[in-house]
């Protein structure tokens, strides 16, 4: 049977809308279906393979996975923490809302707020009343050295202030302010035990003449071993320089640990990153 010009027309615009809906009906289930190890890998990516997603489950939209911290590209240290990592992503304020929790370190649920924009990318965290995540010191020494090296016990307590990262022309911009406390620190190499409790903060300098900048701080809150140093991150580039020093009267015992932290000059040991 031979069609008439305009039913051949007609028949090749049916097809054309049928293989336009069979596309993107299989774009939706891509999406709706797409794998929690996605997500995985776009962790990887972000933080250059130190932090990792294994044994993933589930979708990017609702999946679990264990948290792993490595020293990076081929390394083989790495330390898993225990439990899994359960999130749901969904629509909310003008973007996605991410949803986290784990039983053992994330303090009731973490949300972060996801923002694609025009050449940005925006993530925000919401504000908790006390902290944010607490870990193991030790999960530490998956990052290689020294961390391998010094096996340190206590914990790590993770809080927040406003903070907002947001990635333009190439660059992460940070608003607001991060701080990890160091809580009753020990290590192996050293007999004192606790050596003390640390505050170390980034503070986002955040508008758009900072080239990405945010500054660092380290400082003591309390113990025999005093630890302060500041420095900052511009343009990518991270420089810090720091120092450890004993407390009067702790001198002896914590010689070979300050051998370890860095590099000696007298009394002091000097950290220097950048």
């Amino acid at each position: 049977m031979i069609l008439a010009p305009a039913a051949q027309t007609a028949h090749k615009n049916m097809r054309r809308w049928s293989l336009a809906g069979a596309l993107l009906g299989g774009l939706l289930a891509l999406l709706v279906w797409a794998p929690a190890s996605w997500l995985a890998r776009g962790l990887a990516s972000v933080s250059q393979e130190h932090l990792l997603i294994s044994d993933t489950r589930g979708s990017i939209w609702n999946g679990s996975g264990m948290l792993t911290l490595t020293g990076g590209a081929g390394s083989r240290d790495a330390s898993t923490l225990p439990g899994r990592l359960h999130w749901t992503m969904g629509l909310g304020f003008g973007g996605l809302q991410l949803n986290a929790s784990q039983d053992c370190c994330i303090n009731g649920e973490l949300r972060l707020r996801l923002k694609p924009g025009l050449g940005k990318f925006e993530i925000a965290i919401a504000e908790q009343p006390d902290w944010l995540a607490r870990w193991p010191a030790g999960w530490l020494a998956g990052l290689g050295t020294p961390w391998n090296t010094l096996q340190l016990g206590g914990s790590l307590r993770l809080s927040s202030k406003e903070l907002r990262l947001e990635w333009r022309q190439g660059r992460w911009h940070q608003f607001g302010r991060l701080d990890l406390d160091l809580l009753n620190l020990s290590s192996r190499v050293s007999t004192v035990a606790p050596l003390g409790s640390y505050r170390f903060s980034v503070i986002g300098a955040g508008g758009s003449g900072s080239e990405g900048s945010s500054s660092l701080g380290l400082s003591t809150i309390e113990g025999a071993l005093q630890l302060s140093g500041q420095g900052g991150t511009t343009g990518g580039r991270l420089r810090f320089q720091g120092e450890a020093s004993a407390a009067p009267g702790r001198e002896a015992a914590l010689d070979n640990l300050l051998n370890i932290i860095g590099r000696r000059q007298g009394a002091r040991s000097v950290i220097s990153i950048g």
